[in-house]
């Protein structure tokens, strides 16, 4: 029986538009395999349509609330896909000069940017106060204090937000978790009274915004909750010291479906807690999804190129891609999952594996797929957030192409790198 009849497989797919049609994993109205034949593997590939239904979910779940969505960057820095969900409305979260500039290439007014970080250099304030970003968000008093000498040395007032760890500790991957006192974020409850005097003697700040952030995949509404309310409290504080409280921000961190297994919690459920507690508030919600848009709006395409069998009868794919185009199995050990482009009726239990000189290089281990052959093209699904940005040339490999496909359109939005591409900034 083909491994596709199993409800948990067509559930990966359902509603992020891969899908298959006559016994080929196509991306909307295109075919994987002939994207391949034409950019070559590996491949990134990314639904537009997928990007544009999940901020478009994610909307109608908190339209009632007054609130700004800004797309956090971080997850998915593509032009392209800033673009199509600036296009829809959507605003930027950026974390470094770096992300502000791919958001101002991009087109996205600076006045639609939030630029966070908990180590900004003085040079990338610098270049937030001069573009004309929304806001700041500081986290430290330290930071605070260079941020009022940069704007002192440019005659502006910086419109600022502070980023306050609620020391809330979710149950995520530790490497993923923001909200815990024991992290580097945000700064501390025990320290909100230093600041909120400091303010009073920094003539070139103005506090605008309260912000949190308590992690990724977040999947107990209760921990948003909790969180929550102790901002709230803080909302109440800053406003008996005659604070004007514009923006109440509380992060991201939205859940995703990797494994079909563990289906991540409804994003109408954490409407339902979150809503009744910041209705009637005086103030803009922003909410910063960044994996929840862009995770499963993408694949990475990848071609079989061995397979073998140890003495104890383990088999392995090996394939062309590897830890440097997805490295989250290595770095949290993290599900994808794993399809043959191809239907196949019969399945194998085996590692897939990529071809970088490590042991942490695998995509899925001791995993039932589908008995492709060599030259086979595979999908790793799920791989449109934290995969090419966190994506590197070890090994001296070359950083894939990407493409976007909308209906059945097929936009190339980032070259294949060159051998000379990997030395050009060497001297």
């Amino acid at each position: 029986m083909s491994l596709f009849n199993n409800i948990t497989y067509r559930a990966v797919l359902d509603s992020h538009l891969f899908s298959y049609t006559e016994g080929t994993l196509c991306c909307e109205d295109v075919r994987l395999d002939t994207l391949a034949e034409q950019f070559g593997t590996p491949l990134y590939v990314v639904s537009r349509q997928s990007l544009v239904n999940q901020l478009r979910a994610f909307e109608a779940a908190f339209a009632g609330l007054p609130h700004f969505t800004c797309y956090s960057v971080k997850a998915n820095f593509n032009l392209s896909v800033i673009r199509t969900l600036a296009a829809e409305g959507c605003g930027c979260d950026v974390n470094s000069g770096g992300e502000l500039f791919r958001a101002l290439k991009a087109g996205v007014s600076p006045d639609r940017i939030i630029m966070a970080g908990v180590g900004k250099t003085e040079q990338e304030i610098e270049f937030g106060l001069t573009s004309g970003v929304l806001m700041l968000k500081a986290e430290s008093v330290s930071e605070l204090r260079a941020i009022d000498r940069v704007a002192a040395r440019l005659g502006k007032v910086a419109n600022v937000a502070i980023r306050i760890n609620p020391n809330v500790t979710a149950e995520t991957h530790p490497y993923i978790t923001t909200g815990d006192s024991k992290e580097k974020f945000g700064i501390d409850e025990a320290e909100l009274g230093e600041v909120f005097d400091l303010f009073r003697t920094l003539p070139n700040l103005s506090l605008q915004g309260l912000d949190m952030h308590i992690g990724s995949q977040i999947f107990d509404p209760e921990y948003y909750v909790a969180a929550t309310q102790k901002l709230l409290d803080v909302l109440e504080t800053t406003r008996l010291l005659g604070f004007d409280i514009r923006w109440f921000d509380i992060g991201g961190g939205f859940p995703v479906t990797y494994d079909p297994q563990k289906p991540a919690t409804p994003i109408g459920r954490f409407a339902e807690k979150i809503v009744p507690m910041l209705e009637g508030k005086g103030v803009t919600v922003i909410f910063e999804p960044g994996r929840f848009l862009a995770a499963n709006a993408a694949l990475l395409l990848t071609r079989v190129l061995y397979k073998k069998k140890n003495h104890a009868g383990k088999e392995f794919f090996i394939v062309d891609a590897g830890m440097t185009e997805l490295i989250r199995p290595a770095l949290y050990q993290s599900h994808h999952e794993v399809l043959s482009v191809l239907r196949h009726e019969t399945g194998v239990v085996a590692d897939v594996v990529g071809p970088v000189c490590e042991s942490s290089d695998f995509f899925a281990r001791h995993r039932m797929i589908d008995d492709a052959a060599e030259g086979e093209l595979l999908a790793v699904l799920s791989s449109g957030a934290y995969a090419s940005v966190m994506g590197s040339n070890y090994n001296g490999r070359l950083r894939p192409a990407e493409v976007m496909v909308d209906g059945s359109e097929v936009t190339l939005v980032r070259r294949r790198e060159s051998y000379e591409q990997l030395v050009q900034n060497e001297m």
